[in-house]
């Protein structure tokens, strides 16, 4: 049963985006020393402003939370293996779910969950570390919800001293109770024969103070409570509570938690644009696609290189590492060589089609930065050119520095150098392999079959040939090397009076990029092409249906040579005997 409103403290606005204009604080000029006062309490000196629009550099929750996996990540060279990422129940408030963050890391004593708490402190220096600012966790936190509690076990390896930590970032307690310096409530704890002793570095009342204040603005209602929050977490290790999360515009949490049970997901607002139903799911299905809207699918991405010996769970299930590779045919490799000083700076770019290819819509690259993903399926063409949306590819540019986010890099010399090597080589990968799933040229008025030499007299009017009934496919054997219109066979041509339906300036654009190829497919009909991407997915369930009609039958063949030895075995005894 939820508590009432004046047991659990919610903010004055659940949505991100709009707390700004709701915020109300004293405008007394000496309000801000009067509020620091002579008291011992554990402070970043930044007006509780400053953390919602510090937080406003994500503009996308999975990036957020991106961030705290890295962190864990980060984590793995203190021995880190698992990083848990759930959904939790409110026991204050059980209609408002906390999202959950636990790690094994090498936890946070009392100097580092303080440094942890600060603005702008990192004490990350190693090169292979991807956090270097020591803003992700204010940043991101703040972004997915209002609060966050965080609790840290750490042993000290050097004097054998087990700490436990608990720090409060509250954005609630600061607005609601109009405060104009950031306060950040703490406990630290010493493990002495099993026993948590408080380690209190200012004063009493300044313990009892901040206890009082996190019982009082937590999910938590007891100082037992906070405690059996180390039970899980063993000697050393981080656990963090994001509660008050934030809602979008139609009133609905931003994190969806109940569409699926083993993932966390994000308002899907896929439009058709003339597709059919069937196209529109095989967009939304690829991977493509579905990252912006599964945390499951876009960590599967997060990072280049499998972690053997590091698992993110998300939900109670581990999340699979996919290699883009794996999901182009007809890939290539392409060396590109940036101006920089390193020799050793030689980028091997990956590019090819996507599997479903020719069918448009999955498409881009996706670009990391030491191991991790920075701009993922980067369209490098404007949206509105078809050639390029069906070519995926991967690369790994650690030459140039990523945005604070990690969702983009800082523009620079070096980054538009690369984009104009990346539409060169996209163009280029597009004349060269064309023809391996292109069914139709369109050439002004000639229609030529790409998988039959021969071509149509310009002066008759172009064949429409009936898509094949699933009662004339033969069994074959598919590879993933094979074009596509080798398996559907005869296609139907695209009638050249269709209609354009580009914008004016899309000529003019694809000028601009030197794409004027005129052996394209012709997609300004939506119907037609959709009846090819109907008759492909047909095709596709009937080669599955066959597959297992094989696996079958060659399993019968196989019980019945059992058979028959098991007879020849009895007939030769029965001779024996005779």
């Amino acid at each position: 049963m939820s508590m009432s409103q004046s047991d659990y403290h919610i903010p004055e606005c659940r949505s991100f985006w709009k707390t700004a204009a709701h915020e109300t604080f004293p405008v007394n000029p000496n309000s801000f020393s009067e509020d620091l006062g002579d008291s011992y309490f554990e402070r970043a000196r930044v007006h509780p402003r400053f953390l919602h629009s510090n937080a406003t550099s994500h503009k996308w929750e999975f990036g957020a939370i991106a961030e705290l996996v890295d962190n864990a990540v980060d984590e793995i060279s203190n021995g880190a293996t698992f990083i848990k990422i759930d959904r939790c129940e409110n026991r204050k408030c059980t209609d408002d779910p906390i999202l959950l963050f636990q790690d094994d890391g090498g936890g946070m004593g009392p100097d580092d969950i303080r440094k942890c708490m600060s603005l702008g402190f990192s004490s990350k220096t190693s090169d292979n570390m991807i956090g270097q600012y020591g803003n992700g966790f204010k940043t991101s936190t703040m972004r997915l919800g209002a609060d966050v509690i965080v609790f840290s076990c750490k042993n000290n390896q050097v004097d054998d001293r087990e700490t436990r930590s608990i720090g409060l970032l509250s954005y609630t307690f600061l607005t609601r109770t109009m405060r104009n310096d950031i306060i950040v409530p703490m406990l630290d704890f010493e493990i002495v024969d099993d026993q948590a002793i408080p380690m209190i570095f200012g004063s009493q009342s300044d313990w009892d103070f901040n206890l009082k204040v996190i019982l009082e603005w937590s999910p938590f209602s007891s100082l037992n409570d906070l405690l059996m929050q180390f039970n899980d977490i063993g000697c050393h290790g981080t656990k963090i509570f994001v509660y008050n999360l934030w809602y979008n515009d139609d009133g609905l949490l931003e994190l969806d938690f109940k569409d699926d049970i083993e993932d966390i997901r994000l308002q899907d607002s896929l439009k058709t644009n003339g597709r059919s139903v069937a196209h529109t799911k095989m967009i939304q299905s690829h991977i493509s696609y579905s990252f912006r809207y599964s945390l499951r699918d876009y960590i599967s991405i997060l990072y280049l290189k499998k972690m053997n010996t590091f698992s993110i769970i998300l939900r109670g299930k581990p999340v699979q590492h996919l290699n883009i590779s794996k999901q182009m045919k007809f890939d290539k490799v392409v060396k590109y060589r940036p101006h920089v000083e390193k020799k050793e700076n030689i980028m091997n770019i990956s590019v090819g089609f996507s599997k479903e290819a020719p069918l448009p819509g999955m498409y881009g690259l996706n670009v990391y930065h030491k191991n991790r993903l920075i701009k993922p399926f980067w369209n490098v063409f404007p949206e509105n050119l078809f050639k390029t949306k069906c070519i995926i590819g991967m690369l790994e540019a650690n030459y140039i520095k990523p945005a604070h986010d990690k969702q983009d890099f800082e523009r620079s010399i070096l980054y538009n150098s690369l984009e104009k090597r990346l539409k060169q080589i996209v163009k280029e990968y597009w004349k060269t392999h064309k023809h391996h799933i292109e069914p139709i040229h369109n050439t002004g008025s000639k229609h030529v079959e790409t998988n039959n030499a021969s071509q149509v007299d310009p002066s008759s009017n172009p064949v429409v040939v009936e898509p094949l009934s699933s009662m004339d496919i033969p069994v074959i054997e598919v590879t993933t090397e094979m074009p596509l219109h080798s398996l559907i066979g005869p296609t139907p041509h695209l009638s050249k009076n269709f209609p354009n339906k580009f914008p004016p300036t899309a000529t003019a654009i694809e000028s601009r990029y030197e794409l004027e190829d005129e052996n394209i497919i012709d997609t300004s009909d939506p119907k037609s092409f959709d009846e090819l991407c109907e008759n492909n997915l047909i095709l596709l369930a009937k080669r599955e249906e066959l597959k297992k009609s094989k696996i079958k039958l060659m399993q019968e063949i196989d019980e019945l040579k059992r058979e028959l030895a098991e007879v020849k075995k009895k007939n030769s005894i029965l001779g024996l005997d005779v």
